[in-house]
C-alpha cells in the first residue's frame, strides 16, 4: 500500500523520483525501491514522508483514506473556506 500511495503523492506534486529523492536527501534508487515494494522505510523516514506530503502515516500505510491538510497559521475564516471547498468537491464527485 505504501508503494502506491507514495507514487500517487509524488505524481500529484509533479515530482520525478530523482526530484523527490533530492528533496528528502535520499537516492533515486531508494525512492524507486520503495515504490516497487522492494524495501520498507524506517519509521523516521515514514514520518518524514508524511510531513513532506502533509498526510498522516496512517494514510501512507493504507490504514486510513483520510488525508490531512496543514492549516497552521491560517485564520478560522480561511479554514472554513477550505472546508467548504472540500465539501463541495466531495458532493460534485458523488
Amino acid at each position: 500500500m505504501l508503494s502506491e500511495k507514495l507514487k500517487e503523492l509524488r505524481h500529484s506534486r509533479n515530482l520525478s523520483q530523482a526530484e523527490l529523492a533530492k528533496r528528502l536527501s535520499k537516492t533515486r534508487s531508494f525512492i524507486n525501491s520503495l515504490e516497487q515494494s522492494l524495501s520498507l522505510p524506517s519509521i523516521s523516514f515514514l514520518v518524514e514522508l508524511a510531513k513532506f506530503f502533509s498526510v498522516s502515516t496512517d494514510y501512507l500505510l493504507g490504514l486510513s483514506e483520510n488525508t490531512n491538510i496543514d492549516t497552521t497559521g491560517l485564520s478560522v475564516k480561511d479554514i472554513a473556506l477550505i472546508s467548504d471547498i472540500v465539501n463541495r468537491l466531495k458532493t460534485e464527485n458523488e
